[in-house]
């Protein structure tokens, strides 16, 4: 049986499913201390055989952040002439934010028509494994992979990956390679196979209206004492109006670039709402390319039962979702300028950044031979996205380890990740596990003009 048909009826047949419902079996939450010891099972009991099987030297590494867990570092070396590939997945979830519908439970995989439902299936256990099975299926059509192999798996991805910058700063000899090779985020949508060659960024930004220690009576005190909820929905306002448009121009990137423009000519997102974001930008634009200052909470008095007193104090808090090329230490900075005057010197304003946003350039080499190899095998036209809308540490293999980044998502918009009901849609495993075996494949014989 041909390779790429073996992979096709490894999903068919049941024997993915299985193997996934393993996995999802292991809590491994990394942002409860309960976690914890699922998460060093994981490693254990999954992780190092599976590394193991595909002929690699496994070593588990302490986190250089106290906050983090550990790293897990696979090394397989068919000769030190071949290329090198770099992979990567994370081996931690997230916690429950609710309950599961129709008696689902998230540490059990279940198969509902062409969706399987469990925690970690689109985030990332069932992206990672698509990855490591398609090595193994390679490995064992070729007797060979044809390169040098290095996996990371990091335990803390849903926490913000502590110490995995301070980590591969110490670690650029254990973890050089030509090129990085990962699946974690969803596609443009379940019909198309889609690249993309980065992340957005996040920056969380809280705005604090703190102006008195108490409520006051709004008949006794109303029309003479300032309302912070009233002076907090205007400073918001002048930052990002009522139809999401940025209203201040530090806060975005300076251009779009011409190579970003021409990649997303051809994308099409079927979601936006009319009206909403940008005009000037397409929504392809406006998602993948550019900057968005979105209201993720607010807080001021009591809704649910509110009462007849101007409250004392409103708190918003907001994310800018920013590309690559944003002045990220000047946002912060920015704001409170900008606050001051408008006559909102009385918010303070503290931001948080999270992760980095970056990107390889849409005209690297790999990006072209990566879609090419893609094309040929795909079942619809690769979509080629210059950053994904989502934040991954990217910027760790851009900016500490100097690679091209190339990621393959195995997950939609819709798998309802970090939420009840995560699944993956069993057609884009299948299609996934069929594309991940054909880029490995072919990365055996990458031109040499693309190595390092």
């Amino acid at each position: 049986m041909e390779l790429l048909d073996q992979a096709r009826a490894h999903v068919d047949s049941g024997a993915f499913f299985t193997e996934l419902a393993t996995l999802v079996a292991y809590p491994t939450v990394s942002d409860a201390p309960e976690g914890r010891a699922a998460i060093q099972a994981y490693l254990d009991d999954v992780l190092t055989p599976a590394l193991t099987a595909l002929g690699c030297e496994v070593t588990q590494h302490a986190n250089p952040d106290p906050a983090g867990g550990p790293f897990l570092v696979g090394v397989r070396t068919e000769d030190p002439g071949l290329p090198t590939l770099l992979c990567y997945g994370h081996a931690d979830v997230v916690g429950e934010a609710g309950a599961w519908s129709e008696g689902r439970g998230p540490w059990t995989l279940t198969a509902e028509g062409d969706r399987w439902y469990g925690r970690g299936t689109a985030d990332n256990k069932g992206q990672h494994l698509i990855n490591l099975t398609a090595l193994r299926l390679l490995l064992a059509d070729q007797g060979k992979l044809g390169f040098n192999l290095k996996f990371l798996f990091e335990t803390g991805e849903e926490i913000g990956s502590p110490g995995l910058t301070e980590f591969a700063q110490q670690q650029q000899d254990l973890l050089s390679a030509d090129v990085l090779i990962a699946s974690d985020g969803p596609r443009l949508d379940a019909a198309t196979p889609t690249l993309f060659l980065g992340a957005r960024g996040g920056i969380r930004l809280t705005l604090d209206a703190d102006l008195r220690p108490d409520a006051a009576h709004s008949g006794n005190w109303g029309g003479i004492l300032r309302n912070p909820a009233t002076t907090l929905a205007a400073a918001i306002a002048s930052l990002v109006d009522g139809h999401g448009r940025v209203q201040v121009p530090a806060l975005l990137p300076p251009e779009l670039p011409d190579s970003v423009r021409a990649a997303l000519a051809d994308v099409v997102v079927d979601a936006a709402d009319e009206g909403w974001g940008d005009q000037r930008l397409t929504p392809a634009e406006r998602l993948y390319g550019w900057n968005t200052l979105e209201v993720l909470a607010l807080d001021a008095g009591n809704a649910d039962r509110p009462v007849n007193a101007i409250p004392g104090r409103a708190r918003a808090v907001l994310q800018l979702r920013y590309v690559a090329g944003t002045d990220v230490g000047g946002v912060a900075p920015a704001i409170r300028e900008h606050l001051a005057a408008q006559g909102f010197p009385m918010i303070d304003v503290t931001a948080d950044v999270s992760f980095l946003a970056s990107r390889t350039p849409v005209d690297n080499p790999w990006a072209s031979w990566a879609k090419s190899t893609l094309d040929a095998v795909a079942e619809n036209p690769v979509a080629l996205l210059p950053s994904f809308g989502g934040g991954l540490p990217n910027h760790v293999f851009t900016d500490v380890l100097g690679l091209a980044t190339l990621w393959l998502p195995h997950s939609y918009p819709g798998c309802l990740q970090h939420a009840p009901d995560e699944h993956l849609l069993a057609p884009v495993a299948r299609e996934g596990l069929v594309l991940a075996t054909a880029l490995f494949r072919a990365f055996s014989s990458a031109p040499p003009t693309l190595r390092r």
